[in-house]
C-alpha cells in the first residue's frame, strides 16, 4: 500500500448518530491513502465509542483529545498534530462530498496549495439547511471572488484540502468558530499560495443538532471579509 499521504480531519461533538456513516463513506469514496484524526472535547463524547469500533475494524484512524474546548480548537489540534502532506477538514454529520477528495488532491499534487469545496460554482450545489445562513455564505463569497479576487466562490465551506507546509507558514488567528477556514483562504491567497476550487454537493444533516452559530460568529466572519477587501485594495 502507497505511504499515506492525506489526514482527514473531523472534529466531533455527540456525532454517535452519524459517525458510522461518515467513516463508512470515507472508506468507500476515497481511495488516497489516509488516516482519520478525530478530534473531541471530552471523554464522555458519544462518538468515540463508534468510532473505536471502526479503529479495531483496522480503520486507519486515530482519537485526539482538544486541550481546548471548542470546534475552532478542535480543527486547529487536528491542523497542527496531523503529519501528513495533505490536510482535508471536514465535518462528522454526512453534509461533505467525498466523492470529490481525490479530485482534490490531484489538483493539490499539480501544483495547488489549497483546494476548496465549492458549492456556489457551476456544478456545485447545497441541499437543505437554514434560507439566512445560505444567503449570507453565497453572498460573502461570490462578492469576494468578483470584488477581491479571491480564488473560490465559496470562501465560507470548510471543507477545504491544505497543503501542510502552506498552512505551518500562516498564522492563524480565529478563535470563534468556523471562520477559521475563511481566514486560512484569504490568508493564503495575499500571500501568494495557489488557491483553486472545485465543485461540490454539501447536504444538511439528517441527525442531531448543528453546533453552528450563526448570530455568535458572524462578526467573526466579518472580521475575514473585510481583511480580503481591504487587502485587495493594497491596505494592509
Amino acid at each position: 500500500m502507497d505511504a499515506v499521504s492525506l489526514a482527514i480531519i473531523i472534529p466531533v461533538y455527540n456525532e454517535a448518530g452519524n459517525i458510522g456513516k461518515t467513516l463508512t463513506a470515507i472508506k468507500e469514496r476515497v481511495t488516497t491513502p489516509h488516516r482519520i484524526y478525530i478530534v473531541y472535547d471530552f471523554d464522555e463524547d458519544n462518538t468515540l465509542p463508534v468510532a473505536r469500533e471502526f479503529l479495531q475494524k483496522g480503520m486507519d484512524l486515530v482519537c485526539v483529545k482538544n486541550p481546548v474546548r471548542g470546534v475552532v480548537n478542535a480543527i486547529k489540534t487536528g491542523l497542527h498534530g496531523a503529519v501528513e502532506d495533505y490536510l482535508l477538514v471536514t465535518m462528522a454529520d454526512m453534509s461533505d462530498d467525498y466523492a470529490v477528495v481525490d479530485s482534490m488532491i490531484d489538483l493539490m499534487a499539480k501544483g495547488y496549495d489549497l483546494v476548496c469545496g465549492s458549492r456556489y460554482m457551476k456544478g456545485g450545489k447545497q441541499v437543505g439547511g437554514p434560507k439566512l445562513k445560505k444567503f449570507l455564505s453565497r453572498m460573502a463569497g461570490v462578492s469576494l471572488y468578483y470584488i477581491a479576487g479571491i480564488p473560490t466562490h465559496d470562501v465560507t465551506n470548510s471543507f477545504k484540502l491544505y497543503r501542510k507546509t502552506m498552512l505551518d507558514s500562516l498564522t492563524i488567528e480565529s478563535n470563534g468558530g468556523f471562520e477559521l477556514g475563511m481566514e486560512i483562504v484569504v490568508k493564503a491567497h495575499f500571500a501568494g499560495f495557489k488557491v483553486t476550487q472545485l465543485p461540490c454537493t454539501w447536504t444538511d444533516r439528517e441527525e442531531g443538532k448543528s453546533n453552528f452559530k450563526l448570530f455568535t460568529w458572524a462578526p467573526k466572519y466579518l472580521t475575514w471579509y473585510f481583511y480580503a477587501l481591504k487587502r485587495s485594495v493594497g491596505i494592509k
